[in-house]
């Protein structure tokens, strides 16, 4: 049996950075990733939690060394890095003096993480984004539930029978299977759609605090065709999120220093929704960068 030998990809669109370029780069990423991590790092030291910041960490799972490892991503060479170690990391080659990822062997590798990732992003870009939900999402996790049953050890700003008349009350219309999978058994019958792992390219749009924060996921399962200042945006972006999500949640965080949105309040709606809008229109363009890593990888 012979075994086919794959020469090293030159990136495909010919960015060749010089090493000066490249170095400022990645010096400047991992002085920002660092600030970023600092606080998850000091509190896992200590073995302290928190329940808002932790998330990134711990949901996707996150690891800050990873998110220290700079990366030009695909289509980007660095001249003059022979002794860089992404010269001898896995998907990256050294060709004609110019270490750059070999999106072949990576796509041979991911390409099933590439092609779904490319089918979500793209659908959620054509699909109308939708901002009617109040992020109810977060209080049918927790319906019907009794006291120190709740995934989070904080209060419920309302109580448990307050919270639960506020679900009543209201029409749960959540779109997002990672969302939906972890409401309350007496919740999931209330919701207006039954999403699921199948129906997800179909129901996900970008109005949905979850699909903005799963950019995140993208991003983990491209590694290292993510670049570096991508993978940063990306992860600024949904801490944001997270905030906006536990803040409109039932729960009381105000020992974290954050304000309640009170969704179950007309003005607290009006101000979920428009800061959903925000960070709807702000994910769009990390969504479209996302989407162009895809389709590099798939077209090398």
């Amino acid at each position: 049996m012979t075994t086919e030998v794959v020469a090293p990809r030159v990136p495909e669109r010919g960015v060749v950075l010089d090493p000066a370029s490249w170095q400022r780069l990645e010096d400047d990423h991992v002085t920002r990733a660092e600030r970023l991590t600092a606080p998850f790092r000091d509190r896992r030291a200590r073995g302290a939690t928190h329940a808002v910041e932790d998330f990134l960490f711990t949901y996707y799972p996150l690891k800050p060394g990873a998110l220290a490892r700079w990366s030009p991503g695909v289509g980007v060479g660095l001249a003059g890095a022979g002794e860089h170690r992404l010269a001898h990391a896995r998907w990256f080659a050294e060709h004609d003096g110019v270490v750059a990822l070999d999106a072949v062997a990576f796509r041979r590798d991911r390409g099933g993480a590439v092609r779904f990732h490319h089918r979500l992003l793209g659908a959620v870009t054509d699909r109308p984004a939708r901002f009617d939900c109040f992020g109810l999402h977060e209080w049918a996790m927790v319906y019907g539930e009794a006291a120190g049953e709740h995934r989070h050890a904080l209060p419920l700003r309302l109580g448990e029978a307050g919270t639960d008349r506020v679900v009543r009350e209201h029409r749960l219309q959540c779109s997002h299977i990672d969302a939906f999978r972890f409401f309350t058994d007496d919740a999931r019958p209330l919701n207006s759609l039954a999403p699921t792992r199948e129906t997800q390219v179909d129901l996900d749009q970008g109005g949905c605090l979850h699909v903005g924060m799963d950019l995140m996921k993208t991003v983990v399962h491209l590694g290292p065709a993510v670049s570096g200042d991508l993978a940063l945006a990306t992860f600024e972006l949904a801490a944001e999120i997270r905030e906006l999500d536990m803040r409109a949640s039932p729960y009381d965080v105000s020992s974290y220093g954050l304000t309640p949105v009170r969704i179950e309040e007309p003005a607290g709606k009006a101000a979920y929704v428009a800061a959903q809008r925000d960070l709807s229109a702000r994910a769009a363009p990390i969504r479209a960068r996302l989407l162009t890593v895809c389709e590099a990888v798939l077209a090398a």
